[in-house]
């Protein structure tokens, strides 16, 4: 592929904000393709770039020190604010001085709102409007998480990325539920914009919903534009749906969301994926 050299010509920063500094590097002439550079509070990040997760502040067998080191040199990794929000909790990481400081890694941190538990714990969620009612598969307690909830635990965590809360449904869905999913979703990214208290040290990414309906996605990105934030993620996919819709949905959002912020492709694990959405 022939790359078109774009240094510091697409770079993007919040007005009057340091917290998130989004630098496109080199664009690919005939695909997608793009490499750049996330400045964030506590560290750069090189996209693309894959992200492990480590759900309750740790990596399964893995240490901070071992992620942080050769051959690995992760930049960042992601977090789940309703699994840490249950346990430690909030006031364990605020004694603790936030994630960071609870696990000891001093890169970049991203925290998904809470909100896929809505399908991967659907048989223990209530879903209203005013938020997500879970029922915790430990210990059976109840957590009414809601934006305003999401937006204070992941404030507390300290992530230099946070996600909104937002309505998922499966990637298969299909009917009035799609829609009045991608409705509320922009409802709570309201309240969570509302809500968040620190927008110059983190990051609140909106999410794009819409199910497999390209005319919901264009409607979703087009709203999601207007709120100006930091960056977008691309969520409600790789939950089963073939390849040939995932990568058109994805290249639609893609299209309509604004050029010049990050684009985080919720949910993708595979290489294949990466290439396939170029």
């Amino acid at each position: 592929h022939t790359w078109k050299l774009e240094a510091l010509l697409h770079t993007h920063t919040m007005a009057g904000e340091k917290a998130l500094k989004f630098t496109i590097l080199a664009e690919c002439a005939v695909s997608k393709a793009r490499v750049s550079k996330m400045e964030l509070p506590h560290s750069v990040v090189d996209t693309p770039v894959f992200m492990p997760v480590g759900t309750q502040g740790t990596m399964k067998g893995v240490t901070s020190e071992q992620l942080m080191s050769q051959p690995l040199d992760c930049q960042i990794i992601l977090g789940n604010t309703y699994h840490l929000g249950n346990r430690p909790g909030c006031n364990v990481l605020t004694k603790a001085g936030g994630l960071h400081q609870f696990m000891k890694w001093n890169r970049a941190l991203l925290t998904d709102s809470g909100g896929f538990q809505m399908v991967s714990l659907l048989e223990l969620a209530e879903i209203t409007e005013e938020g997500v009612k879970f029922r915790a598969p430990h210990d059976g307690t109840e957590m009414l998480l809601t934006p305003e909830h999401s937006i204070d635990i992941q404030n507390t965590i300290g992530a230099d990325i946070m996600m909104q809360l937002d309505d998922v449904v499966h990637s298969l869905t299909t009917g009035a539920r799609v829609e009045e999913a991608m409705w509320r979703t922009l409802r709570w990214l309201d309240r969570c914009i509302k809500a968040h208290k620190y927008p110059n040290r983190q990051n609140l990414f909106g999410i794009v919903q819409g199910g497999l309906q390209p005319e919901l996605r264009k409607l979703c990105c087009e709203e999601m534009a207007k709120r100006d934030l930091p960056g977008y993620a691309i969520g409600g996919l790789s939950g089963g749906e073939k390849k040939d819709i995932f990568w058109k949905i994805v290249s639609q959002c893609t299209d309509n969301l604004p050029k010049d912020r990050p684009r985080y492709c919720m949910g993708v694990g595979l290489p294949v994926d990466l290439v396939v959405c170029c």
